[in-house]
């Protein structure tokens, strides 16, 4: 079979591959995406049946195209996002090929450029994107034995209540997917714990306005370097049920049991930190302090915004709080499922290159390698906060293709010097 040839291969098609290949086209620079499964797979079948965006989708998108199927102030479903980045590698005619695979992707050794191998032959390429985003392998803490007498599922395999064992469910993890799910268990009549971990908790609006708008009025989606120690805490926020603000306060009241970050394991027995207090207040401390700026904000502009004073009024605390659930007999409550909605790891065992630390995190500069020729693309905080959500990988994706197309500007005129 003979070798193809072409100027960029970019690897995935998801939001980030798509980005990638419009840019890629608007610089002129002739270009490949292979996706081992469909464009935008992960949102077809890595989340559950229920998921809708977390951002309206006047937000959540591409500049180039609106839904044509979902209000602007609306959440998207998961197919219809997966649909969005459908017609949109279509409207751009992204030169996508699906059900390709890249198994690796090396330096050639005395010529320029890289061989990228794939389940379809081999390709030849003078550079490489890496789209394949940040949520490449499942993390399940390694705490409870996995021949417990439980059913363990991660979050991305989790599709509805249904498809779990009759009885009580934990949910490990207060981010986005864990309240959902967790959420979602309980209206349908499970008994459900929800171990919560540090998290922000900004408000789902205030004033009239998304959440999404305050971040970009006040500057937040462009924070180039997360605060301290905030690298990797999640966000609870949803657009679940028309969008509402993540409460562990109402969680707790519709019956949720609430406990502190999941520690140890031991003789059928869970054990959890005795933080459930500071990982609630710090929540709201995050939650209040939005508020403020955008109060702020909306004086110094002179905004007509209604105010919202109802929105600083916290509530009791659950019980739980003051009487913190440190110990729970699995089997004696009735637990029979564990969803672990703990997060991503990323994987590139495929990309067998140096642009990696020792800790195999990928060395960049927004998102140009360390490795001449390689870049990365849909990472947190690539650039900046807004970097792995769908509109800043758009803006990123800009930048890494004007890099390429700088890099080609100069062999262009180094090839037309020694003709």
């Amino acid at each position: 079979m003979a070798t193809e040839t072409t100027e960029v291969v970019v690897v995935g098609a998801g939001q980030a591959g798509v980005a990638m290949s419009e840019h890629l086209r608007d610089c002129g620079v002739p270009h490949l995406v292979l996706e081992r499964h469909r464009i935008a797979e992960r949102w077809r079948s890595e989340r559950w049946d229920s998921l809708v965006a977390n951002g309206p989708a006047w937000h959540d998108r591409f500049p180039g195209l609106e839904f044509f199927d979902v209000d602007p102030d609306g959440f998207a479903a998961k197919d219809q996002v997966a649909d969005y980045f459908e017609a949109y590698a279509e409207k751009i005619g992204a030169p996508v090929r699906c059900g390709v695979e890249v198994t690796a992707v090396r330096r050639n050794d005395g010529r320029p450029g890289f061989t990228v191998e794939t389940s379809a032959g081999t390709i030849e390429a003078r550079y490489v994107v890496a789209a394949t985003g940040p949520f490449q392998r499942p993390v399940i803490p390694p705490i409870i034995p996995a021949d417990a007498a439980l059913h363990q599922i991660h979050s991305s395999a989790y599709r509805n209540p249904g498809q779990l064992p009759d009885g009580a469910v934990l949910v490990v993890g207060a981010g986005s997917s864990g309240v959902q799910i967790a959420d979602e268990l309980r209206r349908s009549g499970r008994l459900v714990y929800l171990s919560v971990g540090p998290h922000e908790r900004p408000p789902r609006s205030y004033r009239g306005r998304d959440f999404c708008w305050w971040l970009g009025v006040l500057g937040l989606w462009d924070l180039e370097t997360p605060p301290a120690g905030a690298a990797h805490v999640t966000i609870a926020v949803s657009g679940a049920h028309g969008g509402r603000t993540v409460d562990f306060r109402q969680l707790a009241a519709d019956g949720i049991e609430l406990a502190g970050l999941t520690a140890s394991y031991g003789d059928g027995v869970l054990h959890f930190a005795d933080d459930l207090a500071a990982n609630i207040a710090a929540g709201d401390a995050s939650y209040l302090a939005l508020l403020d700026a955008a109060d702020s904000y909306v004086e110094r502009n002179g905004l007509d915004l209604p105010e919202e004073p109802a929105a600083r009024e916290l509530g009791a605390d659950p019980a739980r709080v003051s009487d913190p659930l440190l110990t729970l007999d699995l089997a004696g409550s009735g637990v029979t499922s564990v969803v672990w909605a703990t997060g991503f790891a990323t994987d590139y065992g495929w990309l067998q290159v140096d642009a990696f630390d020792e800790a195999g995190r990928p060395r960049h500069r927004r998102g140009v390698s360390s490795e001449p020729g390689v870049y990365f693309i849909g990472l947190p905080w690539l650039s900046r906060r807004g970097s792995s959500f769908i509109w800043g990988v758009w803006h990123d994706a800009k930048h890494v293709a004007d890099h390429i197309s700088t890099q080609r500007g100069y062999l262009a005129h180094d090839d037309a010097r020694t003709d």
